[in-house]
């Protein structure tokens, strides 16, 4: 420990300056100084409040917010010396603030915490770090559908298991991660409804001596309106558990579709082509080319997830109201919500140059058997039940694996030698395109529903981005 001392803003209870090794410890302005936008705001909303009620003058309110307004740029200019010592960037503003218009400058944090200070400050971020996820929620959304749209002939093997299991199409397959990512949106969008809500006024726990319109504040800040009880105000972390959450389940999809995409575009597959751009070469061997960003999507996933494990635990054991633990809210939230950003914006890059090989994809779907739920409900059109229909088609399976023959290849006797009631209507049933035009109800993938579903998500989705 270092012998070193140092001097806080709040040191006049202390006989003793705290250790400097104590105090960078503590201190956080390392990563919460990317909160000094909304910061500003927040001052320039509570020096007007603070000028309503008398407490400071018209001249003082202006001053603040012209000082403020100059250390913003000084800040976006690179020119702002940020100090640990004083521990946040909430106190080197107001220091710097202080060095600017003089003791005016320390009349601004009359009326409040930095506990209900640094609430409203990351909410504000929250917010609008929010509009910016939603939009590229929609611009991957769009990705699909365009990749789909430009894609919709080529017919694609489903999977359940990893194994082959019914023919679907590509453009299929891209709406349902559209679907994904539509309840990802309405998620956010919830979760930014909630957090909507100004904690600005209700000071260190307890609220604030002065008589403070905190709805009329809370909306000059551009919230929807002030938190009600000013105990739970500076203490809630919700919105940022929230917004982790919103933030796991939807990197989880963004994962999912990566492993697809990995998949699709091995050499055992080749269902896909990647875009140099998104790929990358080997050191060792030059034939490679690796699916780097997908796969860092899938790995960054559980970066993500682990950010919000980690808040759930600092939050589980707090007694009311504000506790230092809280300062871990930030570097995991900042990380989880960029990371998510990067990789929506990355994913929808992987999109652009894709190449859908629908020759090779083809030739998959007509392959294992994929076309054997079709055979089964023939037989049941024949008026075999369901699970008898199932058996049949088993054994017509096995029995067309050991001829190593597809099953539009059997020839009718070879049919016939399981079930009597197969006629030569039996063919027509089992072709590629006959088996997906039979899926015409609602969220199927007959051409006409997949259609229908582009159009309807190239609408709304248009709408929406506006």
């Amino acid at each position: 420990m270092s012998s070193e001392k140092t001097n806080q803003s709040w040191g006049g209870r202390f006989s003793e300056p705290v250790d400097a090794f104590v105090a960078r410890f503590t201190a956080s302005v390392d990563f919460d100084k990317r909160l000094y936008r909304h910061d500003i705001m927040g001052s320039i909303a509570h020096a007007t409040m603070l000028a309503k009620v008398g407490v400071l003058t018209a001249e003082e309110r202006d001053a603040i917010e012209a000082g403020l307004k100059q250390i913003q740029s000084e800040i976006e200019a690179g020119q702002f010396d940020w100090r640990v010592d004083l521990e946040d960037v909430h106190m080197n503003i107001e220091a710097r603030l202080t060095d600017r218009i003089g003791i005016t400058g320390k009349k601004l944090h009359t009326g409040r915490s930095r506990n209900d200070q640094v609430a409203t400050d990351l909410k504000l971020w929250c917010k609008a770090q929010g509009e910016l996820l939603l939009a590229s929620i929609t611009a991957l959304q769009q990705g699909l559908v365009a990749s789909a749209r430009a894609n919709q002939a080529a017919v694609l093997p489903g999977y359940t298991h990893l194994q082959r299991a019914q023919p679907v199409t590509y453009a299929h397959w891209a709406l349902a991660y559209v679907e994904m990512l539509e309840r990802d949106h309405s998620r956010l969008q919830d979760a930014l409804k909630r957090l909507d809500t100004s904690p600005l006024g209700c000071g260190a726990l307890a609220g604030t001596a002065y008589a403070i319109d905190r709805e009329a504040l809370a909306l000059d800040m551009g919230f929807a309106g002030a938190t009600r009880n000013s105990l739970d105000s500076v203490s809630d972390r919700d919105h940022v558990v929230e917004l982790m959450h919103v933030a796991s389940l939807s990197m989880t999809h963004l994962s999912r579709f990566a492993e697809d995409l990995i998949f699709y575009n091995t050499g055992e597959a080749g269902f896909v082509e990647l875009s140099d751009a998104v790929t990358s070469g080997s050191s060792l061997m030059p034939q490679k080319k690796n699916p780097d960003a997908l796969e860092l999507i899938r790995g960054k996933t559980g970066r993500v997830v682990g950010a919000q494990m980690g808040m759930l635990m600092s939050l589980k054991a707090l007694p009311l109201a504000y506790n230092k633990d809280m300062q871990e809210d930030k570097e995991g939230l900042f990380d989880a919500l960029d990371t998510w950003h990067d990789c929506l914006d990355m994913a929808a890059l992987v999109l652009i140059d894709l190449k859908v090989n629908g020759e090779r994809t083809k030739a998959a779907a007509q392959g294992g058997y994929a076309n054997a739920t079709e055979l089964a409900d023939y037989l049941v059109a024949k008026g075999i039940p369901f699970r008898e229909a199932h058996h049949i088609v088993g054994e017509t399976v096995v029995y067309a694996i050991q001829v190593k023959k597809p099953l539009e290849e059997l020839s009718l006797p070879e049919f016939q030698r399981f079930s009597p009631v197969v006629g030569e209507d039996v063919y027509p049933n089992l072709e590629l395109e006959a088996t997906l035009a039979k899926r015409v109800a609602k969220g199927g993938v007959a051409r006409e529903q997949i259609e229908g579903a582009l159009v309807a998500a190239e609408a709304w989705l248009s709408k929406r981005a506006g």
